[in-house]
């Protein structure tokens, strides 16, 4: 059975969170302060947090870095009534995986904890599929239908991020991190024309743009809400 932390500091939202995990088979236990957040998190006893960004004692974002700064790669997706995008930004770059904005349906919020589990539980294959494609590790290529289809270093150095953090909402800082290196002197715009490079030698529908804050890959092909 899986675990998950629900941290929430407002007792009708932690209520109806929790009777809804519960009832999809998945053991809950409810914290409303972002210290007890911490604590527990650290402890490594589960398999996802959901995480309020409004919490008394440390934020959301506070409990993001100290729960990755304690080497915990748990998925943690935020919760947030901010609807501003530098925030948004913030919660991903400081360790959150992805967010939901309040106010959200049931059936949104249990698709994405259902994504991020079977995420965290099965490691990218050697070969993985999506669609039409395949994507090769072994043999560092991409086809589709059987084809090959030419990749240029950095497209296929893009779409293996994307593929190993399906799911996960990527800024384009953390992009250039995981593609270019740190430290290299390239734009947001580079980032977003190698986007759309990739684009166009997959089905689109795989690559999701999050306005203002970056992309996520859905390997299934969900929509974004």
């Amino acid at each position: 059975m899986k675990r998950i932390l629900i941290v929430e500091d407002e007792p009708s939202i932690a209520m109806v969170l929790d009777d809804d995990l519960r009832r999809e088979g998945y053991q809950t236990e409810v914290v409303s302060d972002g210290d007890t957040a911490v604590t527990k998190a650290l402890a490594g006893d589960y398999d996802l947090i959901l995480l309020d960004v409004m919490l008394p004692g440390k934020d959301g974002f506070e409990v993001c870095r100290e729960v990755r700064g304690g080497g915990i790669e748990t998925p943690i997706i935020l919760l947030t009534a901010r609807t501003q995008e530098a925030e948004k930004v913030l919660g991903l770059e400081s360790g959150a995986d992805d967010y939901v904005t309040k106010p959200y349906s049931a059936r949104e919020l249990r698709a994405r904890v259902k994504a991020h589990l079977r995420r965290g539980s099965s490691p990218v294959p050697q070969i993985y599929a999506f669609g039409d494609a395949e994507l090769d590790f072994v043999r560092c290529e991409l086809r589709r239908s059987g084809r090959h289809v030419d990749l240029s270093a950095l497209e296929y150095k893009l779409l293996c991020a994307f593929v190993r953090n399906s799911g996960r909402v990527l800024t384009r800082a953390q992009l250039l991190d995981k593609v270019w290196g740190t430290g290299t002197n390239v734009t947001d715009r580079v980032v977003d024309n190698q986007v759309t490079n990739l684009r166009k030698k997959i089905e689109p529908r795989f690559l999701v743009s999050l306005r203002g804050i970056g992309y996520r890959f859905d390997g299934e092909g969900v929509t974004e809400p």
